[in-house]
């Protein structure tokens, strides 16, 4: 279940947020973190949201550049439409495990889930 909701952010930046994933990493653009007393804190913006567009541009497909220099480009105003998720069992849970291939750290999901954009397990 999720709840979309929009925000209007006044400039300059900084915005208050931090985002992680993209296309590029076959997850969800989502908000990593919020600086305390930020102006996305402010807008009562919280980790975990899916940012479903930027500036009223669909995040879908968008790779993690894209979306950063989209925001780093709003010098005024950043309106975003983002999805706030309520936790289920169903979400599955991240967590990290050393990849003794690669010597680092990956995400492992414990739902398995197919990303379509690479078609590798997450």
């Amino acid at each position: 279940m999720s709840c979309s909701y929009s925000v209007s952010l006044v400039g300059p930046a900084p915005w208050g947020f931090r985002l992680q994933g993209g296309k590029d990493f076959c997850l969800p653009l989502t908000v990593s973190r919020v600086s305390d007393g930020g102006k996305a804190a402010k807008a009562k913006v919280s980790v975990g949201d899916l940012i479903v567009s930027i500036n009223g541009v669909s995040t879908d497909g968008m790779t993690h550049l894209e979306a950063q220099n989209k925001i780093k480009a709003s010098t005024d105003q950043l309106s975003l439409t983002l999805q706030k998720r309520r936790p289920d069992s169903t979400s599955g849970v991240l967590f990290f495990l050393p990849s003794s291939t690669l010597g680092k750290f990956q995400y492992q999901n414990l739902i398995v889930r197919r990303c379509l954009c690479c078609r590798r397990s997450k």
